[in-house]
C-alpha cells in the first residue's frame, strides 16, 4: 500500500514544480511575447541615435559638452526662442537608451497591441529620444503609427531652432531609418499655437510644415484642438487604433486639469477623468477604452523598469524581459517565492519528524513479531 508520508512527498513535490514552472513562465526572458521584435526595437533605436549623434558632430550641433557629455546631440540648449518651460537635463539624457525602445514594445504588447495594429503617438519636442524610441519599437512590431508632433519643448529637448523636432525627424526619414511619415504637427506652447514664439520663428516653422505637405493643428480652444487631433487619429474609427503614446508634456495631449499628475509612467488602462474643457488626448483614449502608454515621468519610470538614471556612458542593448520590473509582477513573484519555500520548511520539517519516528515504528514493527 502507497504509505501517507509517500502521498504527502508526491503531492508537495508536484506543487514545487508547478511553482518552478509559474517562474520560468513569468520571468524567463526567453519565452516572453515581443522578446524578438525588443532585440529588433533596441537595434533600430541605437541606429537612430549614432545617425544623429554622426551628423551634429560633422555639423557641429548641440556641441555642449557640459549638457551632453555622451555627445548625442539630442540635448538642447536650456533656452532658446522655441523652450517653453524649465526642463531636467538628466531626465532628457536618461531617455537616450536604445533599451527604451524595448521597453515600448514591451509596453505594447502589454497593451494588447498585435502586428498590422494601428497606433497613435501624441510627442511634444521636449524628449526627442522618446519619439524614436516609439518609432522604432513599432518598426519592430510592423505596425502603422499615426504621429502628431509638436514644436515647442522644456530645456534642452529638441530645443535648438536650427535643429528643432522636425529637423531630427526628417534627418530618420532620409536615411530611410523610420519611413513613417507625420499625419499632423501643431506648434506647442502654451496653448498648443506657439503664441510666446517670436514671429520670425513661427513664420519659419509654418514654411517648414507647408514645404513638406505637413498639416497644422492650431486650435487655441482645447476641445476644437482635441477634435481636431481625433479627426487624424480616429478617422470616424476610434476602434482602429490598439493604443495611444504620450510623449513628453504636450497641452493637447495631457489637458489642463492637474489631475494628469496622478497618471503612472507605463501603461494606463483607466485613469480620473477630468470635466470636458480640461481634457487632453490622454482622456480621449481613455473614453474609447483604448490603452495609453504614459511617457512623461521618467524618473518614475526608470525606477519602474530598473533603466539606469542619467547614464555616464551610451548604455548596450541588453537582452532583458521587462516583466521582471514590471509592478504588476511582483506579487507573483512574491507568491512564488512563498510558495516554494513553504514546500521546503513543509518538507524539512516533515523529514526530521520522520526520521525521530521511524526507530521507533521499526522496533515496534520487530517486536511484535517477535511476539507471535
Amino acid at each position: 500500500m502507497i504509505s501517507k508520508r509517500n502521498i504527502f512527498l508526491s503531492i508537495n513535490g508536484l506543487i514545487g514544480i508547478i511553482l518552478i514552472t509559474i517562474l520560468s513562465l513569468l520571468f524567463g526572458s526567453s519565452n516572453q511575447p515581443g522578446t524578438k521584435e525588443m532585440l529588433i526595437a533596441a537595434k533600430n533605436m541605437e541606429q537612430a541615435l549614432k545617425e544623429i549623434q554622426s551628423y551634429c558632430i560633422s555639423h557641429q550641433i548641440n556641441t555642449n559638452t557640459a549638457e551632453d557629455p555622451r555627445n548625442t546631440g539630442l540635448i538642447g540648449p536650456e533656452w532658446s526662442e522655441i523652450t517653453t518651460t524649465q526642463g531636467d537635463p538628466e531626465a532628457k539624457r536618461t531617455t537616450i537608451n536604445p533599451n527604451i525602445a524595448a521597453l515600448m514594445v514591451h509596453l505594447l504588447v502589454e497593451a494588447g497591441v498585435k502586428k498590422g495594429d494601428t497606433v497613435a503617438i501624441g510627442s511634444s519636442a521636449s524628449f526627442p529620444a522618446l519619439l524614436i524610441a516609439s518609432l522604432s519599437a513599432a518598426k519592430a512590431m510592423e505596425l502603422h503609427p499615426l504621429v502628431i508632433f509638436s514644436f515647442g519643448s522644456s530645456s534642452f529637448g529638441a530645443s535648438n531652432p536650427d535643429f528643432n523636432v522636425w529637423d531630427i525627424y526628417q534627418l530618420l526619414l532620409n536615411q530611410n531609418i523610420f519611413t513613417v511619415f507625420p499625419v499632423a504637427a501643431s506648434l506647442g506652447g502654451e496653448d498648443d499655437t506657439g503664441s510666446e514664439f517670436d514671429k520670425s520663428l513661427k513664420d519659419s516653422i509654418l514654411m517648414s510644415l507647408h514645404k513638406a505637405g505637413i498639416p497644422l493643428i492650431n486650435e487655441k480652444s482645447l476641445p476644437d484642438n482635441r477634435l481636431q487631433r481625433t479627426r487624424f487619429y480616429f478617422n470616424g474609427t476610434p476602434e482602429r487604433i490598439k493604443a495611444f503614446i504620450n510623449s513628453g508634456g504636450g497641452y493637447a495631449n495631457i489637458g489642463s486639469s492637474p489631475l494628469v499628475l496622478n497618471i503612472k509612467p507605463g501603461l494606463v488602462k483607466k485613469s480620473r477623468i477630468p470635466e470636458p474643457g480640461k481634457q487632453g488626448m490622454i482622456h480621449e483614449m481613455l473614453l474609447q477604452n483604448i490603452p495609453v502608454i504614459h511617457l512623461l515621468y521618467i524618473k518614475g519610470l526608470a525606477q519602474k523598469y530598473n533603466l539606469p538614471w542619467d547614464p555616464v556612458s551610451q548604455p548596450e542593448i541588453i537582452k532583458q524581459s521587462f516583466h521582471l520590473y514590471s509592478s504588476s509582477r511582483y506579487v507573483g513573484l512574491a507568491l512564488s517565492i512563498i510558495g516554494l519555500l513553504w514546500f521546503i520548511i513543509v518538507m524539512v520539517r516533515y523529514g526530521a519528524q520522520f526520521n525521530r519516528r521511524e526507530p521507533h515504528r521499526f522496533l515496534h514493527k520487530t517486536h511484535g513479531n517477535n511476539a507471535s
